[in-house]
């Protein structure tokens, strides 16, 4: 979605004008264009304007919630990134922004660093990939074509949002293979982070739903070492 002769472009949108201004100055510190909005209408109004890369989003909005406004930016554009920004650090509310759509969350209070550390990982994923190799990808009945991004189980299609292709990309590129938690924040979130492993355990989560729903299933936790892709028996 990025061209690479130009900066990504980055919204953040947060009821605190000042929290706003120091994200915004971070990102552009790191050569990247920024602007702010500190309501959801008004972060609607300017994605639909500039069409940002991604967008840094607060749950807690004076008017519509960080929910409805991705429900909004997702109409527009489906391959916008949203970090969510959450003082909510319950497990409920993780769910609810992995379920809404968002690819990933910080609570508050964060460090800039790790705003910019997994904004960039969202961002490496949006950028094209150089080709992983001819054909589809096949692991038993599953199937995965890089090119074409679609995604199918026993011939029947399978809806993924860009996270989650990214994470059954990577497992199904190495089948039989147990892949550490750590191995896969790094791989499809390019980041490192050993209290953000829940992250991993979300998608894996989601993944198992789309994948493995009504069917026999291929994506297996090894209690104490990550999990691993094998062919349905």
């Amino acid at each position: 979605m990025q061209p690479t002769e130009t900066p990504w472009r980055v919204l953040v949108v947060d009821d605190e004008p000042d929290l706003v201004d120091v994200v915004c100055g971070a990102l552009r510190y790191e050569g990247w264009q920024a602007r702010g909005a500190t309501d959801g209408l008004a972060a609607v109004t300017a994605a639909a304007d500039w069409r940002p890369h991604a967008v840094v989003l607060d749950v807690m909005l004076p008017d519509l919630d960080g929910f409805e406004v991705l429900r909004r930016l997702h109409a527009a554009d489906p391959e916008v990134r949203v970090l969510f920004l959450t003082a909510r650090d319950a497990v409920e509310d993780r769910i609810a922004g992995i379920t809404a759509g968002g690819d990933d969350y910080v609570t508050k209070p964060f460090s800039l660093a790790e705003v910019v550390v997994r904004l960039r990982g969202l961002l490496r994923r949006t950028a094209p990939a150089a080709p992983a190799g001819p054909g589809t990808l096949a692991v038993g009945d599953l199937r995965l074509d890089p090119t074409a991004r679609e995604t199918s189980r026993g011939g029947a299609p399978v809806e993924l949002s860009p996270t989650e292709f990214a994470l059954l990309k990577h497992l199904m590129e190495h089948p039989r293979q147990v892949l550490s938690k750590a191995q896969l924040l790094d791989a499809v979130w390019s980041y490192d982070f050993g209290g953000q492993a829940h992250v991993v355990e979300l998608y894996i989560s989601y993944l198992r739903r789309k994948i493995d729903a009504g069917r026999p299933p291929m994506i297996h936790t090894v209690r104490g070492a990550g999990y691993v892709l094998r062919p349905a028996p």
